[in-house]
């Protein structure tokens, strides 16, 4: 790691800790950029990646796509060009060296936006590839970056300048190693393009059932390549997609609502609540009352740290 790189990360992390009181993940005044602060190794977490970039400047962590691994630490950045759901854990962090890490959300509207200011080209022909990739750092995006975070410390300031950040940070993103991924999802007759048309649509209608033909007819492919491209952008089927954004919607309300397991299986579009049973257990390794309880219990016992 250059030198000019840790001194940049210092002084993010001095950033992200002076803005995270407390463990967990944390909202900043900034629209679409959250901070994460974890005194020890935590998880897994379940949750969708909009499109976004993530940063750990202190720390490792670990995400799972289906069953892929991508493990990043300050050294990486790791990008998620569509929605995608997710398993997570933090592996390193200590009391005294926390894990601290940062997440900027953005949309497939800014980065066609800055495709077409700065006259970048992608290959409109190019097959469809991951939807989530980890690229090595470089200090001109750690600077961007590190320029946002400190808009926090004059809040007057980031109406104006947040959004010429944000533009060069998605510019830096976009010209990385693996930049023509990101490129695919606003370019119009891509194959992520379409894919992520047919994301958009399960998202919205998780609940409900559908015909792969209709995914297919969305997405103007053939049923076949439907099936082959939306598994090598989100590794996997539209079913299993389906599946973790139902179960993982489920434990949602069953968090914040008195809801039980079996009105929560029905609202997410489960018919029988002894499967969704089995593939809540499946999935987050208790059945739902059980793992509901040691979620407060554990959220109890952070609160009262």
């Amino acid at each position: 790691m250059s030198k000019e790189i840790y001194t940049q990360q210092v002084e993010l992390a001095q950033l992200i800790e002076r803005y995270t009181e407390r463990d967990g993940s944390h909202m900043t005044a900034i629209p679409s950029l959250f901070f994460s602060r974890y005194s020890d190794a935590a998880g897994p977490f379940y949750g969708v990646y909009k499109p976004s970039l993530c940063i750990v400047v202190q720390g490792m962590k670990e995400v799972f796509l289906s069953q892929e691994l991508f493990r990043y630490g300050p050294a990486d950045y790791l990008v998620a060009s569509v929605n995608l759901p997710i398993t997570g854990q933090v592996t390193e962090a200590s009391s005294e060296v926390p894990y601290l890490a940062l997440k900027l959300e953005f949309t497939p509207n800014e980065i066609l936006e800055v495709l077409r200011e700065f006259q970048m080209e992608a290959e409109k022909k190019e097959n469809a590839k991951r939807g989530m990739y980890v690229s090595k750092i470089e200090p001109s995006l750690l600077d961007a970056v590190t320029r946002l975070a400190r808009l926090l410390d004059n809040p007057e300031d980031i109406k104006v300048l947040a959004p010429l950040i944000r533009k060069e940070i998605i510019y830096r993103v976009l010209q990385g190693e693996n930049g023509g991924v990101l490129k695919q999802i606003a370019i119009e007759g891509s194959s992520t393009f379409q894919i992520s048309d047919v994301i958009e649509h399960i998202m919205n209608h998780y609940e409900k059932s559908f015909k792969i033909e209709e995914l297919a007819g969305i997405a103007n492919m053939s049923v076949s390549s439907l099936h082959r491209h939306f598994k090598e952008v989100t590794a996997m089927s539209p079913i299993q997609f389906q599946k973790q954004l139902r179960l993982q919607e489920a434990r949602s309300l069953l968090l914040s609502e008195s809801a039980d397991a079996t009105d929560a299986a029905f609202r997410v579009g489960y018919e029988s609540p002894s499967q969704f049973s089995r593939e809540y257990s499946r999935m987050f390794g208790l059945p739902p009352k059980e793992d509901i309880k040691r979620l407060r219990e554990d959220y109890d016992k952070t609160i009262n740290a």
